[in-house]
């Protein structure tokens, strides 16, 4: 009987060497931005402009420019600051987590990914500022005592954890990303002249490429992997404590860190799809970002979007099985209350669309995976709004049941987040490379062998 062994298809197609990928990689930072990058980041900087006016509205006026009320007191802003954050959660699962587990198709797609979350998180920080509305007084969510020396914050409170969490975050999102672009920008060096020469030597701290430089490099990116890892677990769950631990029926429950946690790496790896997607077409980076790497972030969000199917279920049996009236009520009213519209758009988005990629065929197919994508980042922004609005604009009293209506402020400020998010990723497509070359040469040989 004839064994045929099992060919593992190719992280890198099209027969690349190593100076192909040099090549491929580099000469979209080296070359002039296209008409189609001028015209994209053109839309991110207006964006950008008109967000900031209405965040210098919200900040001089005060909160009252939103529509918030004395019943629904978090409303866009929070649904905001923690739909980003979720975003931000694919990046170090892709570069800690999947590095951790030696799975090498992270190679092509790490590096965005990283930047993508930075850039998140920098979005969602400016929500808790702008909800804040007396921004300068910032430094009062710190460990520290305020002006007169007597006070504390109070370390009881999700809210300040949210401050450690996050912030320890970011740094060590900031570095593991810094780190791994240092051989790259070493490379970039070599090959650059005059000015952009010296940035780029200074960028890259002499690195020479010798053996111990790369040896030190794998230790420190181990180990920013296993400090990273608890923190996918972590940052999210902690801001799941922001609702679970007060008593507001829909949001008391114990299953919120989990289902935060998986809704994050959901959203996360859908919009990682979606920006690779497009950075692979308009830079032709299509032997790197291959249909193995989607098909495999497809299989991730098929997992983790039946993990938050089970989370709405759960959520529903448990306010039967409690006999707790307002909690049942909580939960009718989001599905056949004024908010129905979002309920419904939130369990076709999450619940129904990602089953799709049981079919092979769809899959392993750009235009669907690409639709579906922002799809999902619809629906898990749809997921926030319902936990968050439809939960309070009907609390124990019905003399105090009202309806929360953005205005104009909360959509520009909303936009602001948009215009700051591309700005920075289009920023970083052009001058840095947004694939991590050492890593993709390293799967080079491994990518076609037979396993």
């Amino acid at each position: 009987m004839q064994v045929t062994s099992h060919v593992r298809a190719p992280l890198v197609t099209g027969g690349k060497k190593l100076h192909d990928v040099t090549e491929d990689i580099c000469k979209q930072v080296e070359g002039k931005p296209t008409n189609l990058w001028y015209f994209a980041f053109g839309i991110s900087v207006l964006a950008l402009a008109y967000g900031s006016f209405c965040l210098y509205k919200t900040w001089t006026v005060g909160l009252g420019v939103w529509g918030l009320n004395r019943t629904v007191g978090w409303a866009w802003d929070i649904t905001n600051f923690v739909w980003w954050v979720g975003i931000g959660h694919a990046g170090t699962l892709i570069s800690a987590v999947l590095l951790l587990f030696r799975q090498k198709w992270r190679t092509s797609i790490n590096r965005a990914a990283e930047a993508m979350t930075i850039f998140a998180v920098f979005c969602a920080g400016s929500f808790i500022l702008m909800h804040m509305g007396r921004t300068w007084l910032a430094n009062w969510a710190l460990p520290l005592p305020n002006t007169y020396g007597s006070l504390w914050v109070n370390f009881n409170s999700p809210l300040v954890w949210d401050v450690f969490a996050i912030s320890t975050y970011l740094s060590v999102s900031i570095l593991f990303w810094y780190v791994g672009l240092i051989p790259d920008l070493a490379t970039i060096r070599e090959r650059a002249t005059g000015i952009s020469r010296k940035v780029y030597g200074i960028l890259s701290f002499n690195w020479s490429g010798g053996a111990k430089d790369w040896q030190r490099y794998e230790q420190v990116s181990l180990i920013l992997a296993g400090v990273s890892t608890p923190l996918v677990l972590s940052v999210h769950t902690i801001v799941s404590m922001d609702f679970a631990t007060s008593v507001i029926p829909g949001w008391h429950t114990t299953i919120f860190p989990p289902y935060f946690v998986a809704g994050a790496i959901f959203s996360g790896f859908a919009m990682v799809l979606t920006l690779m997607l497009v950075t692979r077409k308009v830079f032709k980076l299509e032997d790197y970002v291959t249909i193995t790497h989607i098909e495999s972030m497809n299989k991730i969000i098929t997992l983790t979007g039946s993990i938050v199917g089970v989370a709405y279920i759960t959520e529903f049996f448990i306010a039967w099985y409690s006999g707790v009236e307002y909690e049942g009520y909580c939960f009718i009213n989001r599905a056949t209350g004024p908010y129905w519209w979002a309920y419904w758009s939130m369990m076709t988005c999450n619940v129904i669309s990602p089953q799709l990629f049981w079919i092979r065929k769809i899959r392993r197919n750009i235009a669907a995976t690409f639709v579906i994508s922002i799809i999902v980042n619809i629906g898990m922004w749809f997921e926030r709004f319902v936990i968050i609005v439809s939960s309070l604009h009907r609390d124990y009293l019905p003399s105090s049941w009202t309806m929360f209506y953005p205005t104009m402020y909360d959509i520009g400020d909303y936009i602001f987040s948009f215009g700051l998010f591309f700005t920075f990723f289009f920023l970083f497509a052009k001058f840095l490379p947004v694939i991590n070359m050492a890593e993709v040469k390293s799967v080079l040989k491994s990518s076609s062998a037979k396993k």
